[in-house]
Formats: structure tokens, sequence, C-alpha cells
């Protein structure tokens, strides 16, 4: 809001149109607007891959070089030019979006500028997110990169040499890495010498990524597509292929030998205080690991206590302990194979879709669809996983389900995935997100993974009111994931700061969950590759949850769901304390 004194010089001043308060605060606020629009351009143009998939096409043919020197230099640039002008602006003469979008900004470019502590640049990638898997995925048809024109072509092919070079690039860095004793566990390795050795093939025809030539477009010339045919083949046969070989070469040779015994960051230089920065910047609090850890053992014991009322609610005869192992096991809770487990999903997609619009105001236009997680990436993939959709409209959001192994999708966990990956979970927040029409474009694409997956994990939480969990073995479902979280809490924060080894996290979630081993044993590597991340879901859930609590306490009968769960929804995702403001803000207001 504009402060103004009302003197008569300045109602004479308004009544004119030239008030000097009106004036600084347009100017204060089209100077946030233009910083908002240069930082996220900029952003785009430093990672054009990202670019591609928020719709701005006129990057499609970059790959950008995120591993050079340049680029870290651009990117510090950025940040540090950012929050000095972010300082500069009087927040008083923004309205309410602006402010929040200004305190993101402020938040993200001082966490960007810290992280430069650190230097993750040294271990480029892993096995269970990298741009090799981003690249095979762009390549396909209906992905985020389009094969509809010649140029769209000629843009595959000139990202595809800047791909190409960032594999030369990731080989330098990962030298540096061996020097400096920063490199990833052993085992981690050994997960990404197969995943390499499928692209190392003889005949072209069988690459992933020869995919783009089995949808040239129909409006194509004869001539056009020999010639895109003549030229790809030959840059995979002469340039992609052997710098994938010789990338395989070196990871499976002088990085595997170089790689370390230890599973966790404590074990390298500077790694605890690397692990407490990861810890807050994907929580977005500033809890101390300790802290996190206790809270995770605190909330696996209140999880097990309603896991053994499901037991009883049942009529199981056996321990709890025996009530997981029959649930993990008993053929009864497991589909007989991927089209009956896919057709479980579409069946639950219309049970949602019946009741959601009770407690939402606010859904998403797009729409999703279920889809199997590819063979390629099968063995690595997680259980479920969820796509944004085309920011344009023209590809829906995807809801991917891992049917490598029907021991690991439980029938009793079809409810509660449904909820927290697509609707009213990660398609909601994530669609909604995108289809903003009152902030600057950064805010419809930033992400901050403690609101997002809070968020999700929040629906399954209110899915309970939504009547979804009415059968027992679906609400053990429920918290099963919950007790994934919360495991989540105990086991990243054991093998990254308490010197936990893989092989005694994986024993611990065992003990407590009915989770199948290979789906235990992914899930561990996978905080091994991405320490921080898997803290993020229970934090931001239950921030989530207080703040609802807080609302419905100090609004009584004014408190209305939809429009709490509009107040979240309505500005993108946000850092747990800008969150917090915002609806402390609107009870303020309802009151």
């Amino acid at each position: 809001m504009i402060k103004r004194t009302l003197t008569i010089v300045l109602v004479i001043q308004a009544l004119l149109g030239c008030s000097d308060d009106a004036n600084t605060a347009l100017k204060t606020t089209s100077n946030y607007q233009q910083l908002a629009d240069h930082y996220f351009n900029q952003s785009l143009a430093l990672d054009p891959i990202s670019a591609t998939y928020v719709g701005r096409s006129e990057f499609n043919g970059k790959f950008g070089q995120p591993l050079s020197e340049a680029f870290l230099k651009q990117r510090h640039l950025l940040n540090s030019n950012l929050l000095k002008d972010l300082k500069a602006i009087d927040t008083t003469t923004l309205d309410q979006q602006q402010q929040i979008g200004h305190a993101m900004l402020s938040y993200s470019a001082d966490q960007a500028l810290v992280a430069e502590m650190f230097p993750s640049y040294m271990m480029p990638l892993n096995q269970f997110y990298n741009s090799i898997f981003t690249m095979v995925q762009l390549a396909q048809n209906g992905s985020a990169q389009p094969f509809n024109s010649e140029q769209d072509y000629v843009n595959w092919f000139s990202r595809v040499e800047g791909f190409i070079r960032w594999l030369a690039d990731a080989e330098v860095r990962m030298q540096q890495g061996i020097a400096n004793k920063v490199v990833l566990p052993r085992v981690l390795v050994e997960r990404m010498i197969p995943q390499l050795e499928v692209h190392l093939v003889e005949d072209i025809n069988d690459s992933l990524f020869y995919a783009p030539l089995n949808v040239l477009p129909k409006t194509l010339s004869d001539n056009q597509k020999q010639q895109l045919t003549k030229e790809y083949q030959q840059l995979l046969t002469d340039k992609l292929i052997p710098a994938l070989s010789k990338f395989h070469h070196f990871i499976a040779g002088d990085y595997l030998a170089a790689s370390r015994n230890s599973d966790g960051y404590w074990d390298l230089p500077n790694g605890r205080q690397w692990y407490q920065y990861l810890a807050n910047m994907h929580t977005t609090t500033t809890m101390s690991v300790e802290e996190i850890h206790l809270l995770g053992l605190q909330e696996v014991a209140r999880i097990l206590k309603e896991m053994d009322q499901v037991r009883v609610q049942v009529g199981f005869n056996g321990d709890l302990k025996a009530f997981l192992a029959h649930l993990s096991s008993d053929e009864q809770f497991f589909f007989g194979s991927e089209q009956e487990l896919i057709q479980a999903y579409l069946d639950k997609k219309k049970d949602i879709d019946a009741v959601v619009g009770d407690y939402f105001s606010v859904m998403p236009k797009a729409e999703y669809v279920i889809k199997p997680v590819e063979a390629y990436r099968q063995k690595s993939a997680a259980g479920a996983s969820y796509m944004s959709p085309a920011v344009d409209g023209s590809r829906p959001g995807v809801f991917y389900i891992n049917t490598y192994n029907l021991q690991a999708q439980p029938k009793w966990g079809v409810t509660t995935l449904s909820i927290h990956e697509a609707a009213p979970g990660h398609h909601f927040q994530i669609a909604i997100k995108q289809e903003l029409e009152n902030v600057a474009e950064f805010q419809k694409f930033s992400s901050y993974t403690a609101f997002s997956e809070g968020w999700a994990l929040y629906t399954e939480h209110l899915g309970i009111e939504m009547g979804l969990f009415n059968d027992p073995y679906q609400y053990f479902g429920k918290l099963s994931d919950e007790m994934l979280r919360a495991m989540r809490l105990v086991v990243d924060t054991g093998l990254h700061a308490k010197g936990w080894s893989r092989e005694q996290a994986i024993a611990y979630m065992l003990d407590n969950s009915a989770m199948a081993e290979t789906d235990v044993t992914a899930e561990v590597e996978r905080y091994m590759a991405i320490p921080g991340q898997a803290l993020s879901y229970k934090v931001g859930q239950l921030k989530i949850i207080e703040l609802r609590h807080r609302a419905e306490t100090a609004l009584a009968e004014k408190f209305d769901i939809k429009e709490f769960h509009a107040q979240v929804l309505l500005s993108g995702a946000l850092p747990m304390q800008v969150l917090e403001s915002k609806i402390d803000n609107w009870i303020e207001l309802k009151k």
C-alpha cells in the first residue's frame, strides 16, 4: 500500500495527476517488474533446457555450459547484482504479489551465493538425475523439445552439439573432483555404468537418441527428410556415440577407481557444513540437522502406532512386524500385470475427480495423463513421479508409474500415490502455478522443494477429509507413504551427518515399513545422490498443516478451506518463511 500524507499540496498534485509519491510508486513498481523480468530472462539464457520446459522456444537450439568458468562467473554476477538491486527497492510501494515475488527473489539470490562455497560442479551427475537422462527424454516424441519443422531439427542438432561439449566438460570437472577428493560413492558409480552402456550401440538405429528420425514431419519434403536424416546420422555416428563411449570409459575406469567407500557427505571436504546448507536450502528453513533427525524419529514412532491400529482394525493375527511382512508379500495385495496396475490408477483418478471440487475453488485448466515409466530408466526411477504440462497447453501433465517391479507397487498404495503425484498434489500445485496471470514470469516457474513436496504430502493428509481413505488398507497406504517421508528425515541425516552406511540405512527402512527391498535400495541410493532433498517433504507438510491449524484457530467460523487452499496456491511455490508471512497477513485481513 502507498502511504500518502494528506496535505493540501499533495491533494492538488493528485488531482492534477502528478503526485510525487504516486510517480515514485509507479517508478519503483516498474523497476521491480523490469528487474524480475531481467532476472528470469538471464536465468533462462544460462539454463536453456529449463527455458524449453517453460515454453521459451528461442532457446531450443542451446544446451548451455553450466560447468564452465564463464558460466559460474555469470551466475555469480547475476545473483549478486540482483540482491543489490532488490535492496534498493521500496517494497511498501509494491502490491502483495510483488512483495511476495521480491521476497522470493531475495531468498533465491542469497541462497545461490551461499551455494558457491561448495564445489557441486565437481559432481555434475549421478545415477538418479543427470543431463544424459534429460537429453534422452527430450529426444522422445511428445517431450518438451518440439520436432514439428525443419528448424526444430536444426535446433535439436545444435543442442546435441552442446551436450557433447558438456560431456567433455563433465569429465574435466570430475577429474578435478578426483584431485580434490570430491567424488561420488562407489555404489552410485556402479549404478551409472550400465546406464551409460545402453548408449554404446553398434547400430545407430538402436540408439535412444535416434528417436527424432522416427517422427519426421509429413510436411517436410523428401529432400528435406533425406538431408536431415543424413546430417543427424552422421552426428550420432561421428560425434555423439563416440563422446558417450569416451565418457563411459572414464566412468568405468578412472572414476570408479577413485570413487569413495563412504556413503554420506560427512566424508567430503567441508562435508558436514555442505550438508547443513543443503538441508536448509531444500527445506527453506534454518533447522539444524540434529533437529531434523529428532523430528524424524518422533514421526516414525507416531506413524508406527497408527499402523498398529490398522492392524487391529482389519483383525490381523500377529504383531506389526508380521503385518508389514504380510502386506509386502501376500499375492492379494499386488497386481498381476502392468495393464492391471495402470488401470487401477485410471479408476482412482475418477474417484478423486468426483470429490476434489468440494475442497478447491481454483483448479488447473491443464489435464494430466497416466503413463508407465519408459523402459530405459525404469531400474533407477522412483516408484512414481510427475512431469508438468506444457505452458501453452499443447501437452498435458504426466503421472508416471514405475512398472519395473510389480512387487514394489502394492494395491494399497494406489490412492495415496494418486493424490500425491497428480490431484490435488503435484498436478494442482504445478499446473496452477504455471497458469497464474497476475505474477511475474519467474514466479510461475520457480520451485522450492519444501513447498511443492510439502504440498503434495499435505494433500495426502487432506485425502482423509475427502473420504478417499475409508478402506483401511488404502489408509495404511497413506500411512506407509507418510512413513517413507518420516524415515527420510532419519536416514538422510543419518547418512550425511551421522556416518550411517548404505546398509544401515536400508536396514532401518526395512524394519519400519512394508516397502520392497528393491524400492528401499533405490530410495537410499537416491538420498546418497541428492542430499537434503528428501527432507523437504515432511518439513514442508508439517509447516502447511501448522499454518492451516493457525488459520482455523484464529478465524473459527470465518475459516474457509477452499479459500485457504487458494491462498497457498495462488502465488506459486514459496519458501516456507514467505508462505508463513502470506498466511499470517491473510488471517489478519480476514479478522
